[in-house]
């Protein structure tokens, strides 16, 4: 499987999702004209690597702002890797939240996702 490798542009993020490590990150803006154009081969990937992942998957955010639309997809990505973490013991996933310090917006948008899903979901502070 291949690692997928997005560049980051004015209105979407970077998508950086190593299988190999176990390491996915997304970070920049995320306000795509169309929301599922972008993030349906996201989706895609996922549901790929889930069929066999690596035995810890750390999700990486650091988003400096995201639309209504992206919620959703977020929302979706989520909802895939928290499948993956109830599906046995033997797949580890957690989600690092990030967010600039003094954006507290992004703080609280991190702490809703972080109680409805079923992960563990550590929030932290980064200075850019």
């Amino acid at each position: 499987m291949e690692t997928l490798i997005i560049k980051k542009t004015k209105t979407t993020p970077q998508i950086k999702f190593d299988k190999k490590s176990g390491v996915l990150e997304i970070s920049g803006r995320s306000i795509p004209e169309n929301s599922s154009k972008f993030y349906e081969p996201i989706l895609e990937w996922i549901d790929k690597y889930n069929l066999e992942p690596s035995k810890q998957t750390v999700l990486k955010i650091y988003l400096e702002y995201f639309n209504t639309s992206s919620s959703k997809y977020l929302y979706e990505i989520f909802k895939r890797f928290e499948e993956l973490h109830n599906r046995d013991d033997e797949n580890s996933v957690q989600i690092e939240w990030f967010y600039e310090k003094g954006v507290e917006e992004l703080a609280e948008a991190g702490e809703d996702y972080g109680d409805i899903i079923n992960i563990p979901f550590d929030i932290k502070i980064y200075d850019d």
